[in-house]
């Protein structure tokens, strides 16, 4: 519960700091693309050739996607020979976030899809 000071309680928390920090969050996120790579992580380490034959993107646009994921620190990579491997950084986290995400969208049917400013009629 949010106190009369903007925290919830917890020592130091500053609601805004926290919803500003989750907007950026579901920014990184934001990408149908960016999505797919989070998911197809959570089954494993992967490296650029592999995503882009799965996702059937461009090696470009793979990197360029896996970059943002790495400055938002859902992503790391390491080098095996003369590529790199990527993993999630907090497979659990994302696999519960993935999760708050479906049940979530079972609860408002079509609306999210639907809303005429972030729909995919929207054209965002």
């Amino acid at each position: 519960m949010i106190d009369q000071h903007g925290t919830d309680g917890r020592q130091g928390l500053d609601e805004a700091a926290a919803g500003q920090a989750a907007a950026c969050l579901f920014r990184g996120m934001s990408d149908p693309s960016r999505v797919a790579i989070l998911q197809h992580l959570l089954l494993g380490e992967h490296n650029v050739t592999q995503l882009t034959g799965h996702l059937g993107l461009a090696q470009s646009t793979v990197s360029k996607h896996l970059a943002c994921l790495r400055d938002c620190g859902l992503v790391e990579s390491r080098p095996s020979g003369r590529s790199s491997v990527f993993s999630l950084t907090h497979p659990d986290a994302v696999m519960k976030v993935f999760a708050a995400a479906e049940e979530l969208l079972a609860a408002t049917g079509d609306a999210v899809v639907l809303c005429p400013v972030y729909g995919e009629a929207s054209g965002q």
